[in-house]
Parts: C-alpha cells; structure tokens; sequence
C-alpha cells in the first residue's frame, strides 16, 4: 500500500448525508475525498419511488436522487471514491483511515456511514448469505429471474422490495408478522394490486432451510394466530425488517447512545474533537433522506468552521437533558430518547417500524 494521502476533510459514506456533505465542503474550497463504499447510495438508493423529497414534485427513484447528488457534489470539486473503509485510527490527529486499496490521513472526518440492515437473527442465517438470503433486491434481483422468492418485513422496504422483485421472479410471497402493514398507504397499494405477490400474515420465518449443496432450498413458516406452521419452497429470501446504524469501525473512540453516534445539541460535533457526524448514524429518531441531507450540509459547515477556527464545543458522553425537558407543564411531556424510547408505542424489539419508513420512502 501507498503511503497516506493527506487531506483536510474526509467523509466516510455515501447516500444523501455524505454527499452533501461533500457538496459543500467541495463548494467551500476544501476539496474532500467522500469515500462512498461499495454499496454506494446508501439505503436511498434502494428505494423504488422517493416522491416526497422538496424538489423533486413528480417523483423518482432513490438511486436516481442518490446519484444527482452525487454527480452535484463531484461538480464543486468532491472527489467521490468507490471504496469501502476497513479501518480507522482516531486516536490522534491527523486521523487515519484504510480503504481495501488506500490509506487517508485527515484534519477533520464527517461520519456518514448510514445503517445496515437488520438481520433476522435465525441459525445459519449468515452462511446463507449469498447463497439464498439476500437484504437488497435492486442488486440481488436478477440471480433470481424466473424462481420464487419470499420477503420478510411489513414497512416501506419490504413492500418495495417485493414490487421489485414482482418484475423478474416467477411468484414473490411476502411475509409479515402482523395483520397490518406499516407502509405508506400508496405502496401499500401499489403492492397488493401485483397478482404475483402473495401476502401471508401474520407469519415469521422460524427456520432455514438448506439443500446439499448448502443453498437455502426453503423456509419453515408460523402463523401468529393459530400456531400451525408449513415450510415454503423458496429459492431466495429477502430480509427487509430495518436497519441498524453502521457505527461499528467508530464505537471505540466516539460517544454512543442506543447504537447512534452522539453529537451536540448544537451542531454535528462528536465527543471527539475533529470528528462529524450526520444522517441515519447519527439520527435515531427522523431517518429520512432530506434530514440526512440536512445534516450532512451541517456537518460539512461545521467542520469549515473547525477547520478555520479551531472553535469546539463537541457532543456530551451522556446524552443531555434539554432545559425544556427539566419544565413541568399540564399538556407537554418531553423525554430524553431513552425514556421516549421506552414510553413509545411505536417501539417493538423486534421490529422497528421508523427504520423501514425511511430505507426505502424517506
């Protein structure tokens, strides 16, 4: 390997956060490198149809908005790198990044590394990654072509993945642990207007099945309701249950607060000085694409400013407790997130709903 490349700013992520971030940190003059990952786009770009973003009055698809950003962003000058990171060392400045091919060292770094999705936890499930389970139907689709595919999840992702893959594989059953879907109301409809999907609810997966070869050859299913379990032949299994934020290589050296990176009240400062953060890694409670892109114009201000000023107030180890939240009032209870969390009819351990809403519809 080279030696380092040394820049001032690097972004670490693509989709709507880390390119804007690049936008503007490109349109200020600070020419950063935005290292995109393989899987460039981020969770946007498997979206079938974004049709709430300002701007964009008539719709389009989330790799379409992704790659209009992208493409704005490379414009101002950002330099967009396909390469996914394996390492950082935040320990002392500069920081120091490894890609598979190259090695960065950086003044200041916004983290916008988004979230990965959420596995459903069952034994061999990850032997069979690649081999049968699959969790993106835009880049796994056509190895099914003309087979039988079954989707797990009841949000906005499921039921766009299922679309998705209605256009090549022979029949797609989609499997969803309540009676009710938590999808928007029009792809909801969209979904169940295709005669090839097929919807079983309310059914969870139990159990995987595989052939000799290794490959998953079917599912074992159980009804909620009755108890009565059956096994469905299937060549392929997407998983679209959600997302956890992508926070992994940074645990050891930032502040984390129920799996998201912590940053100001204020700004998208960390608790380490010099490091951003911005869209769904640091966002546990809007996770769609326009705040993403909000925060990524922050980040991208924020670390300007670093940059220039050396001013930093940084993110509290433990998260803060507004003064708001310290009033008492007849009509308005304002929690800190993990008692929002606990006091949220909307949480469920299993499944949480906020992630597929905005994977797949921001």
């Amino acid at each position: 390997m080279s030696a380092p490349e040394i820049v001032p700013l690097l972004i670490v992520g693509g989709g709507p956060a880390g390119y804007t971030a690049a936008l503007y940190a490109g349109r200020a003059g600070l020419t950063p490198i935005c290292i995109e990952g393989f899987d460039s786009g981020g969770q946007l770009s498997r979206s079938f149809l974004v049709e709430n973003f300002p701007g964009v009055p008539d719709g389009t698809s989330g790799a379409d908005l992704s790659n209009r950003i992208r493409e704005q962003a490379i414009g101002f000058g950002a330099r967009v790198v396909m390469d996914d990171v394996v390492g950082v060392d935040l320990s002392r400045r500069p920081f120091r990044v490894v890609t598979t091919s190259h090695s960065y060292l950086a003044d200041a770094i916004v983290v916008a590394t988004g979230s990965v999705p959420r596995p459903l936890g069952l034994p061999r499930e990850e032997e069979l990654i690649g081999r049968g389970i699959a969790y993106c139907a835009l880049c796994d689709g056509a190895f099914f072509a003309g087979q039988e595919v079954i989707v797990v999840g009841g949000g906005n992702a499921a039921l766009g993945e299922s679309i998705q893959m209605a256009r090549v594989a022979s029949r797609v059953t989609l499997v969803h642990r309540r009676s009710e879907f938590r999808a928007d109301d029009v792809v909801e409809v969209a979904a169940r207007a295709i005669a090839g999907i097929e919807i079983l609810t309310p059914h969870v997966v139990e159990e995987l099945l595989a052939d000799d070869d290794g490959n998953l050859c079917g599912v074992r299913l159980r009804n909620l309701s009755t108890g009565e379990r059956c096994v469905r032949e299937t060549a392929g299994l997407f998983v679209a249950i959600g997302h956890e934020p992508a926070t992994g290589l940074f645990a050891p050296y930032l502040a984390i607060s129920r799996g998201h990176i912590v940053t100001s009240l204020t700004s998208t400062e960390t608790s380490l000085e010099g490091v951003f953060a911005a869209g769904d890694v640091a966002d546990s409670r809007y996770r769609q694409a326009v705040t993403a892109a909000a925060s990524g114009c922050q980040a991208a201000i924020d670390a300007e400013r670093w940059l220039v000023t050396g001013d930093w107030v940084g993110a509290s180890v433990e998260p803060a407790v507004p003064v708001a939240a310290r009033r008492r009032g007849p009509s308005v209870s304002l929690l800190i997130p993990e008692q929002a969390a606990e006091h949220s009819p909307m949480t469920d351990p299993v499944h949480d709903p906020a992630h597929d809403r905005t994977s797949s519809h921001p």
